[in-house]
């Protein structure tokens, strides 16, 4: 019998009993579909998480100060002490200090109730300095950023994020030249933000900023009004995001005169670091649920053997009328072979077919990017082929080892 005859055979085999068929193609299809899912979901929550982390700037290094310790000895969490200053970003950005790093930004920020007439929004008030925007990798859409000239005057003027914009005035487009108050003091609106989306942190869009010297003098005051919360670094080049941490360790270390690294006064974190991280937790979750697809797939391919040692009980007689007109025990063993990777083939297909319009559709229902991957579609394809193969194995060698006139007189 040729190879052509044979599939032929098989396909009659398995349209002659098209329930069962079908219920078979199921398991395989539930599971090729679950594991589509599951991988385009970890892919695409790496993306998420890696497009949140990069749009905090490129190059990017963040300078934490480190934990406070009440006066009752309770300790605070890191980033809660004051240690980091106006003057340690000044060091950092002078000229010959830290070669590799090509921009220093400085941030405080308050939660402030801001008021435009009638309409109040309690946001993040951010004071920051010009160079905040390019070290953050952000625009502006509407009129124009912060400048020198309102750093040194501490100028009463804000930025917007388009969210808050819209929030006081209705539309973004609205805000410029208007007048915004913040706590007592009113402050010109002379830029809005371009839009940089929603993190899983926080709200981007959702934010003002004013000049880090008016920040200090007028919205928080008091004796820390020249520590900050931050300070964003933007390395030269990536190759040298590396060199840059360590200029700017050992310059922070010796402006805070600290002589042994392990009890810095605060922390440096990087994107390459932070993106490490969320992916390694984001490649455990997939494979963890990409082990419960896996257990699917099993129960298909138990499926499968089930349904084929089904159907070499029933045609035990149609075998040994096989055998008996000269039918070798490899040919037999090919045909069942054939109809459970055919079962297989059809039951992955139709379960890569579900898996992408999933990852189509899903998206639009819940707030969860899906990425379609070629590659794992393709490798799910071929393990659902392997599974009837594999699982077909038994039943086939079963078939192959009846003796024809056993299965000729059997009822």
């Amino acid at each position: 019998m040729s190879w052509l005859e044979t599939l032929r055979t098989s396909l009659e085999a398995i349209r002659s009993h098209r329930l069962r068929s079908g219920l078979t193609m199921l398991g395989i299809l539930i599971g090729i579909a679950a594991v589509i899912l599951t991988v385009g979901l970890g892919e695409g929550a790496q993306a998420q998480v890696a497009s949140a982390i990069n749009s905090l700037g490129t190059n990017l290094l963040v300078v934490s100060p480190g934990s406070s310790t009440s006066s009752t000895g309770v300790r605070g969490g890191s980033g809660s002490a004051t240690t980091l200053t106006v003057h340690d970003a000044n060091a950092l950005a002078a000229p010959g200090v830290a070669p590799d790093i090509a921009a220093v930004a400085p941030t405080t920020s308050k939660s402030s109730e801001l008021a435009a007439g009638a309409t109040t929004w309690t946001t993040t008030v951010v004071g920051a300095t010009p160079t905040w925007l390019g070290v953050r990798a952000r625009t502006v859409s509407e009129g124009r950023f912060l400048t020198d000239a309102d750093e040194t005057g501490e100028a009463a003027v804000v930025v917007l994020g388009p969210a808050t914009a819209e929030e006081l005035f209705g539309t973004a487009g609205n805000a410029v030249g208007r007048t915004v108050t913040i706590g007592t003091t009113p402050f010109s609106v002379v830029g809005v933000l371009a839009s940089a989306g929603t993190s899983a942190a926080q709200n981007q869009d959702d934010t003002a900023l004013v000049p880090i010297s008016t920040a200090a003098d007028r919205l928080i005051g008091g004796s820390t009004r020249t520590s900050v919360q931050a300070i964003y670094l933007e390395a030269t080049t990536p190759d040298t995001l590396s060199a840059a941490y360590q200029e700017a360790n050992q310059e922070l270390l010796a402006l805070h005169h600290i002589t042994d690294p392990a009890g810095a006064d605060f922390t440096i974190a990087s994107q390459e670091s932070l993106l490490s991280t969320a992916s390694s937790v984001s490649q455990t979750l997939t494979l963890l649920l990409g082990g419960v697809a896996a257990i699917s797939l099993l129960v298909g391919g138990i499926g499968v053997m089930n349904i084929m040692l089904v159907s070499v009980t029933e045609r035990i007689r149609e075998i040994g009328l096989r055998k008996a007109v000269g039918a070798s025990p490899v040919v037999i063993r090919r045909q069942f072979m054939v109809e459970a990777s055919v079962l297989g083939l059809a039951g992955g297909l139709l379960g890569a077919l579900l898996g992408i319009v999933g990852a189509l559709v899903l998206p639009h229902l819940i707030a969860i990017q899906i990425a379609i991957s070629p590659s794992a579609t393709l490798v799910a394809i071929l393990t659902a082929i392997a599974i009837g193969l594999v699982f077909g194995v038994y039943p086939a060698s079963r078939a192959a080892r009846l003796a024809p006139i056993d299965a000729l007189r059997s009822e």
